[in-house]
């Protein structure tokens, strides 16, 4: 649900904040005050394709930004987690940043992300009806989709469909690798043999490198450090020089003075420090020097070792760890591969068995969409005939094939509709814009606003071309929808407005020579008046103020209606 819609810059909107609620948000306003536009803003939110000519002349760029609430939207909570975006407490920042120079900046929480992402998300959150585009109901390949969810509990078969399409798909992808070029499979198989066998007598350790590079740097260097040790010891406690001897003799003149005065005594305390030091570091270097041993053997079996890691590495990776990586995945297809190596008959009887599983679950798939579709097909009517189109008719087509397997199984559906007597009955995708769509589209979405799981549904304008009795059955119609998830309607109908919970009105204003857009939400006294200017004009009446408050007394009946 839309909780939040943060506006920056763009087009005629300087700033605009609109908090919203679940149910029914309508705005309305006099043509060219803006509302399309937060329709527009809302689409490039959910990932719709931006331009700069979207930014306020004078603005470097444009922001928008939405606040949604998740709810139980595990698809899309499954997807986040896929995508690798953390959320918490449920709620999801959109971020669309777009800039003079034509570049698009894209976050979710924070994360930036490209536009197919956003996309992604934003198709799970905002589902956009406007009258002259093909919406998400428009388009065919999702026609099987939405009939999939009207069917109830057909979730865990179509999952169980999937499962065996996968793994028939993969087994018969083994197959036909194998037959389309059996000398080139045989080479792979050496290869792999080779391979596994020469990383594996490596015997390779995480850390190994490292570890030996600092021992070989330590012979090698061995009589340096032989050389620097011994000298820095003579030197501290030497027979010739006893640095560490004439700095004990210091110390013990400091502390015979010490308790003269704070300072002196820090200077001793500070002295004192520095002695212990300089004796455990002699200490130290000595035991270095006991224990140090020039060991040629070891040296040339370091280098060797290191020539075989460096030669694995610029074979099979830049480290130990990717060599090792390397080694698991090859190990893998190795024992996929010595498993098929000589059973190509057993291999052929797999993929056949795969597939008559698949089949079977596909011919259920099937059965249970085609009746469905005869309850869906008497749905759709009875909502159609609420929108007054009784003579319309509505048709679930079945486009099956038993030989070609898909991910929906062997079935393709598209919605075909008549609207009137005599005509030819046509694809749903292909019926005229106008008030018929708008009713079509509106007894549909009733339908399956219950199982599309979108959180926000944006009607902009679809109430055009309809009037009396059908904008009261197409304000009823949306106001059922908002019962199940939210909707945003911009609408000229004030039977429409009127059926909403919370009601923005838009206007413009001309501020230092610029216009601006204000959004204002109205209170009941407001919303009387604005429904009796959608009713009557620019001229209001005692009787269209009194209509506007019937309309709205209607509409609260309705809702209490629905509500019990």
């Amino acid at each position: 649900m839309l909780q939040e819609l943060i506006i920056r810059d763009f087009a005629i909107i300087e700033k605009m904040d609109i908090d919203f609620q679940a149910g029914m948000t309508v705005l309305t306003g006099e043509t060219g005050a803006g509302k399309s536009i937060v329709i527009d803003a809302l689409g490039l939110l959910a990932g719709g394709r931006g331009s700069q000519e979207f930014i306020r002349k004078g603005a470097s760029k444009s922001m928008l930004q939405g606040l949604f609430s998740l709810t139980s939207d595990e698809q899309l909570k499954s997807l986040l987690c896929e995508l690798g975006i953390s959320y918490a407490d449920d709620g999801l920042i959109l971020q669309r940043d777009l800039y003079r120079s034509g570049r698009s900046v894209c976050r979710v929480n924070g994360i930036l992300v490209n536009l197919a992402v956003l996309r992604q998300i934003g198709e799970r959150l905002i589902d956009i009806h406007g009258q002259n585009e093909h919406q998400e109901l428009m388009k065919t390949e999702r026609h099987i989709g939405l009939l999939d969810e009207y069917i109830p509990g057909f979730k865990i078969l179509k999952k169980r469909y999937l499962a065996a399409f996968q793994k028939y798909n993969s087994l018969k992808a083994a197959l036909q690798k194998r037959e389309a070029n059996e000398k080139e499979w045989a080479q792979r198989l050496d290869m792999l043999k080779f391979q596994v066998n020469e990383i594996s007598e490596a015997h390779l350790k995480t850390g190994e490198e490292e570890q030996l590079s600092s021992e070989k740097n330590k012979l090698e260097n061995y009589q340096t450090i032989r050389s620097a040790l011994l000298r820095s010891y003579q030197l501290l406690s030497g027979e010739t020089t006893d640095t560490l001897g004439q700095i004990g003799g210091a110390m013990e003149e400091l502390n015979n003075i010490a308790s003269y005065s704070d300072k002196l005594r820090a200077i001793s305390e500070g002295f004192a420090n520095a002695f212990y030091a300089l004796q455990d570091a002699a200490h130290e270097i000595s035991g270095e020097l006991d224990m140090m041993e020039w060991d040629e053997d070891r040296l040339n079996e370091l280098v060797q070792r290191l020539e075989l890691i460096h030669q694995l590495e610029h074979k099979y990776g830049d480290s130990i760890t990717q060599v090792l990586s390397y080694q698991q995945k090859i190990t893998s297809e190795l024992t996929e591969m010595r498993k098929t190596e000589d059973n190509g008959e057993q291999q052929k009887e797999a993929v056949q068995q795969a597939l008559a599983v698949a089949r079977k679950l596909a011919d259920e798939l099937s059965s249970k969409r085609h009746k469905a579709a005869k309850r869906l097909q008497k749905d759709v009517h009875r909502q159609l005939k609420e929108l007054f189109m009784d003579k319309a008719l509505f048709e679930v087509k079945f486009k099956s094939s038993k030989l070609d397997l898909g991910r929906n199984g062997i079935d393709e559906v598209e919605f075909y509709i008549q609207t009137n007597p005599g005509e030819a009955m046509g694809p749903l995708a292909k019926i005229a814009s106008g008030g018929e769509l708008s009713r079509i589209m509106l007894a549909l979405k009733t339908i399956f606003a219950k199982t599309q799981g979108v959180t926000s549904i944006i009607f902009d304008e679809v109430d055009t071309g309809v009037s009396g009795r059908v904008a009261q059955a197409i304000a009823e119609k949306i106001s059922q929808v908002a019962a199940h998830s939210q909707v945003l309607c911009i609408t000229h109908l004030p039977q429409v407005a009127a059926i909403s919970d919370q009601h923005y009105f838009l206007s413009k204003k001309t501020v230092g020579g610029r216009t601006e857009t204000a959004i204002k939400k109205l209170t009941i006294s407001e919303r009387v008046n604005e429904l009796a200017r959608m009713l009557a004009g620019t001229t209001i009446t005692k009787l269209t103020l009194e209509h506007a408050n019937e309309l709205l007394e209607m509409a609260d009946d309705l809702k209490a209606k629905h509500t019990n």
